[in-house]
């Protein structure tokens, strides 16, 4: 489990390869990831966008923009949680994610909630520095 927190706002990842819908002998590796953030702020606040950066073992770099997640804006008052499971795929049996958040407070301030870098290594295999 990956783990950061921005203004009280905690972002949890847990990575998984998904064997079944992966073709390693055609390049293509799948992964998930299911995330939960947990507002223990004071203030509601409302997910506007997503970034993503995302790095595969051969130095390839691609960045991912857009609103919300999974097609929501999910809103999070003090002390509430949101998950959800998205996935993507790799040329390369690793890699590495990172990203951040976009968020509004009913102030109308809106502010980044880093989500933690995560690593994306096949179960078994020796890990490698991304």
């Amino acid at each position: 489990m990956y783990s950061a927190v921005t203004r009280k706002i905690t972002v949890n990842v847990e990575p998984f390869y998904l064997a079944a819908q992966s073709e390693p002998a055609e390049g293509r590796y799948m992964w998930a990831y299911r995330i939960t953030i947990d507002n223990q702020s004071r203030e509601r606040v409302k997910l506007m966008a997503r970034y993503w950066q995302i790095t595969d073992a051969a130095g390839k770099v691609e960045e991912v923009r857009g609103d919300g997640v999974v097609g929501e804006q999910p809103e999070l008052n003090p002390g509430d949680s949101y998950q959800y499971t998205s996935g993507c795929p790799l040329a390369t049996p690793s890699g590495i994610m990172v990203g951040q958040y976009t968020m509004r407070n009913d102030a109308g301030e809106t502010f980044n909630v880093a989500i933690p870098a995560f690593s994306l290594d096949l179960p078994g295999k020796p890990r490698a520095a991304n």
